[in-house]
């Protein structure tokens, strides 16, 4: 297990992940193609990302009750924008990407423009929350996370590096704490979180912040030869 959570172990899954002579510049998934830019994480090569869409009801006939489909959406961390263009494709009126990456930023705009979503997808250059408007509010706001831990000194070496691993797991504090001020009345701050990632901990830095974590779902599959399991946290405000 030690080794399964290793950071330097993730940091090299993202070296590979950039240089394999077999990254494609477009993938199906959800029986639709995507664009995915050079320096920008590939759910080409992991399940994570069609696992996050069936825990979030965005493919196949099920419709959770923990978050709402026709109604706002913001999306930390979108990547290809799979997520955030699946979110609107599916109902969603009004739908919010924000990730730190430049590349990312501009492969969402990308998928969003290839699905004809681009009039509902809005996409934002953002360090978590930093670049929407404060009065901004969303029913359901979301992270699918880089939720392996790095020591807090580490200093990433590339963007790519940032879709892994979260040094000191600061960015996951900001997310804890500022997540559910984002929220609609009746809205829901979602965690997408995983066995790599150091659960204990995260629910030690919750508990901090004046939060709980609540599981919604999980998922156990195979990754190449490892099984792993990813989880959907809800972040509540403990009373």
């Amino acid at each position: 297990m030690a080794e399964l959570k290793s950071y330097v172990r993730s940091l090299e899954r993202s070296r590979q992940a950039l240089t394999r002579t077999d990254r494609p510049e477009m993938f199906a998934l959800a029986n639709r193609e995507w664009d995915v830019l050079g320096g920008v994480f590939s759910p080409a090569f992991s399940a994570t990302t069609r696992v996050a869409m069936e825990v979030l009801g965005l493919v196949g006939d099920e419709e959770p009750d923990f978050w709402r489909r026709n109604g706002s959406f913001l999306e930390i961390g979108s990547g290809t924008g799979i997520i955030a263009v699946s979110a609107a494709l599916t109902g969603c009126e009004r739908v919010v990407a924000t990730d730190i990456n430049p590349d990312a930023v501009r492969n969402t705009e990308i998928n969003a423009a290839r699905h004809d979503m681009a009039d509902r997808v809005r996409v934002v250059h953002s360090d978590l929350f930093s670049a929407l408007d404060p009065a901004e509010r969303f029913d359901t706001v979301y992270w699918h996370s880089n939720f392996v831990l790095a020591p807090d000194d580490y200093r990433y070496e590339t963007e790519h590096e940032r879709a892994y691993v979260d040094p000191g797991y600061r960015t996951h504090r900001r997310y804890l704490v500022e997540a559910p001020g984002l929220l609609t009345e009746g809205g829901s701050a979602l965690l997408q979180f995983s066995d790599r990632g150091d659960l204990s901990l995260l629910h030690d830095m919750a508990a901090e912040c004046g939060r709980t974590l609540r599981v919604l779902d999980g998922r156990s599959f195979l990754e190449g030869d490892e099984r792993i399991e990813h989880l959907l946290l809800e972040i509540v405000v403990a009373d």
